[in-house]
Parts: structure tokens; sequence; C-alpha cells
């Protein structure tokens, strides 16, 4: 009988899943490296089957997977770790989640859309607050206004903690090049590039670009658009000088020893799994996606916001609900899908806002 393989579940995020996905009365396999620590989540949690898994023997991680299951992978840092979990999957034939905000990795996703469709396998990348809130939102917002050829895209987090998996992530992200989409294509653009306000909740607040599922995901859904942008909101000074500073990686990244060099050293000083913020700090913790559309004159035609709770909490439960939701038969398609056209705008609708997201 087909199932849902939590891999990761020891990891921050991965326990926060593992609790979503007992909440909504499902029994996921729990898969991770350390037995010992696996088994002490498995007693904590009531009890669930475990499978002992690393990335480090890819062939242990084929062995958690047989047709028609879904795997949820929060296995981080993506680009030094998912490759493993991706490929499971596709080779099982087995339907594919994962939490990253890597947009790099996004891209590798997606350029195995082909070979997943030929499995019969759908692969959504991304699907936690990076990056389905703003696909639900531009999805609402250009159902209002179809014939809008671009949109932008703006994420915020009010009482921000981070992880130490999140904070690996960024690093590992630092000397990658982004991309956006222009002309209806996805094409190269330096992370940082562009800053732009918007308004969240009666306030003007600061974005930085960065590449995101948005870029790649909404195109496919939406063919009329030409260009789509991605921000994540941050303090002015900080996106100034996150765009100042995409200049000096940028250029170290053309240089391939210097860039290993970096690369490196900040692997052993950022180090993951080492927690991140408690329940106390997360109920505090509030988010938006706000998603606009333009003509072709550059005249605002639709703008929607979606707010909701800590983007860990969030990432959790859209996880357990769209692995339940794969699992029930509810998915639109194979390949490499975005949230819109993987579950349809209404049902996505209402799993985002039974996860805490809502307009």
């Amino acid at each position: 009988m087909p199932k849902i393989v939590l891999f990761g579940a020891t990891g921050y995020t991965g326990r926060l899943t593992a609790e979503a996905l007992i909440a909504r009365g499902a029994a996921p396999v729990l898969a991770a490296r350390n037995a010992t620590v696996l088994g002490k989540l498995a007693a904590d949690l009531g009890g669930a089957e475990t499978a002992v898994s690393d990335v480090t023997d890819p062939a242990s991680v084929r062995l958690l997977l047989g047709r028609g299951d879904v795997l949820v992978t929060t296995v981080g840092p993506f680009l030094r770790y998912g490759g493993p979990a991706l490929a499971a999957a596709v080779a099982a034939g087995a339907h594919y989640f994962d939490s990253t905000g890597e947009g790099p990795f996004i891209r590798e996703v997606f350029d195995r859309d082909n070979e997943a469709r030929k499995a019969g396998v759908a692969l959504l990348t991304a699907f936690g607050f990076d990056f389905v809130p703003g696909n639900l939102a531009a999805g609402l917002a250009l159902r209002e206004a179809p014939e809008a050829v671009r949109v932008d895209i703006g994420y915020f987090i009010a009482g921000p903690g981070t992880s130490g998996g999140t904070r690996a992530s960024m690093a590992g992200m630092l000397f990658e090049r982004g991309f956006a989409l222009r002309g209806g294509l996805v094409v190269p653009e330096r992370t940082g590039s562009r800053i732009r306000t918007f308004d969240v909740a009666g306030r003007s607040r600061t974005g930085v670009s960065i590449p995101g599922s948005e870029h790649l995901a909404l195109s496919r859904a939406y063919p009329r658009l030409g260009e789509v942008d991605v921000y994540l909101g941050l303090p002015t000074a900080v996106a100034r000088g996150l765009q100042a500073g995409s200049l000096l990686t940028g250029a170290v990244a053309r240089v391939e020893p210097v860039k290993q060099l970096a690369e490196g050293v900040l692997e052993r000083v950022v180090k993951g799994s080492t927690g991140g913020p408690g329940q106390d700090a997360r109920a505090r913790t509030r988010s938006w996606a706000v998603a606009e559309t333009f003509d072709d004159t550059g005249r605002v035609l639709t703008s929607v916001t979606l707010g909701g709770v800590d983007p860990y909490d969030f990432t959790a439960a859209i996880l357990g609900w769209g692995a339940q939701t794969a699992l029930d038969g509810g998915l639109l398609g194979t390949g490499a899908l975005g949230p819109v056209d993987a579950f349809g705008l209404d049902a996505l609708t209402a799993g985002a806002a039974n996860a805490g997201f809502s307009r």
C-alpha cells in the first residue's frame, strides 16, 4: 500500500512536519540517518514506523520508496544534500515534495520535468513558505486579471527567527547565480539586482529580488506572463547591502577555485541542524505574501495580499497537506509542477488556509 515517507524527520523542519502529518491522521514512515535520535522522535510522537537512511548512501534512500509512495524531504542544504532523494523518487515512481528555498536547486527539479512525466510522478519543489504563498497570491491575482503580462511577488516576515538549516542554505546560495523571467524565458539574473517597495498591511516594506519557484511555475500555468519578479522583504539598509554584496559574490563565483574555497569556509563555519525558533517565538511571528499584476504599459491591474503564521509552522503544515492530498489521489498532473497546477487554485486556497495562510 502506498505510504508517505518523511526523510530528514529528526531535523528542525522535519520534526515539525512529522508532527503536522500525525496531527492530520497520517502514518508517515520517519526516515533519518541516526537510529537513536529517530527512535526517540518516534516515541515522542506516540509511535511511528522508522527507517534509517543517509544521503551519503544513495541506495539507502532508494530503499525507502516504492511505486505510488509520497516522499517528503527536508534534508538540506539542498544544493549539497538534495540530489539523492530527488533521484530516488523519480527512480521509484514516487511523488516528491521538498522544503527548499534554494533557487538553483529548484531549477534542478524543474529540469527533470520530462523524466518525471515518463515515470508518472509529480515533483513539488519549494513546497513551503518558500514558495507556496507567492504562487497562490499570484494565481488569485491573475485569475482576476487574466490579461496581465507581469507579476511581482513579495514575501515579508515580522519577528522572524531562523533555523540552522535555513542559515546553512542561505550561506550556500551566496555564490550561486540567480534567475528571473524575462520575455517569457527564465534567464540568469543576479540575486539582489532589483529593489522595490510593497504596501503590506498598510505599511510600506522593502523587498530585494531573489530566485523563486514562481519564475518557473507561473510561466507554465499562465503562458501570457512575460515577466516575473520575486522579492524577499528586508530592512532597506540590509536590502541595499545585499544588492551591493551580490556584486562581490558574483565576481567571486566567476573564478571557480576561489568560489570553491569560499564555499568550503562557509560550510565549516555555518552549521545546519542546530535547531530553530521555539514554539513561543513562532507564535509571535507573522508573515505575508503580496502579488501585483501589471499590463503591458506597467499599470497595476490587481493586488492580492495573503497573511499567515510563522514560516516554519506553515511549511510543516502545507507539506503535510500536500503529501496527504497527493497520497489520496488529489494531484492534477505529473512532471515538475508548481503548487497551482499541481492542485488547482481552489484546492490550494483551501489547503493554504488550513495551514495558516489566507487572504
